[in-house]
């Protein structure tokens, strides 16, 4: 078999450990310092994509959608993501270390057919709960690949994502019918109430990591009530 070979380290911000990129022929592999190991792996991604097919389905025909994802990963997320909107939408991708947006620019970008290179991408470096924060945008979906869900390991600053005030304002900034779909690695009833308290209907979706096969993750889809404006629609 044929060594791993490093092609990069990143530090996670506020100590939050070092990423490892990694390369063995045509497998990736990030991991993170410590006892965490292996985050994610080139040949495991069907429930990242599953995470935007869910998430975007109903802006198939939605013109000038606008959609966040939150984590870049290896880009599986993001590339589903175009896949699934017109090409009047624009998808802001949004990650705190700036050394996994250029590691998906470099060599790992092949992975999802690089992503990057769409002209209907924004990318945003620093904490996506930045744009969600932010009163003066709205968005039709909302699409979260961060840490390990809800009960996060990697980065502790994201808690404000999954805690009431992050739901609260990540309701607000969805539109009348717009959807947040959150990755996870395992279930969580908690989670599933605090969407519901925001006034979310929720669905919660098993999928496996690879089609058919391998571990089991959990995506949170949490639809806002009402419908968009009349004439969005192409």
């Amino acid at each position: 078999m044929k060594p791993w070979i490093e092609l990069g380290t990143a530090q996670i911000p506020n100590d939050g450990g070092t990423l490892k990129l990694r390369r063995r022929d045509q497998e990736f592999s990030i991991s993170l310092s410590g006892v965490r190991g292996e985050l994610m792996n080139s040949r495991a991604f069907n429930s990242e994509q599953q995470l935007s097919v869910l998430g975007c389905t109903h802006l198939k025909n939605h013109k000038n959608a606008r959609v966040v994802v939150g984590g870049m990963g290896m880009g599986y997320t993001l590339a589903a993501a175009l896949d699934a909107v017109p090409s009047s939408a624009e998808v802001i991708v949004a990650d705190l270390i700036p050394d996994v947006v250029e590691w998906n620019r470099g060599p790992l970008g092949e992975c999802a057919g690089r992503p990057l290179d769409d002209s209907r991408v924004v990318v945003h470096i620093g904490d996506v709960g930045e744009l969600l924060a932010d009163h003066n945008s709205v968005y039709d979906a909302v699409l979260l690949d961060v840490d390990n869900g809800p009960e996060g390991l990697t980065h502790s600053d994201n808690n404000w994502l999954y805690s009431v005030d992050g739901t609260s304002a990540i309701y607000s900034s969805l539109t009348p019918g717009g959807v947040l779909a959150v990755w996870s690695a395992s279930p969580d009833t908690t989670y599933v109430h605090r969407l519901k308290k925001a006034g979310f209907r929720v669905e919660v979706k098993m999928v496996r990591e690879r089609p058919g096969k391998g571990a089991r993750h959990t995506i949170f889809l949490a639809k806002k009530a009402g419908r968009r404006p009349a004439g969005k629609k192409s």
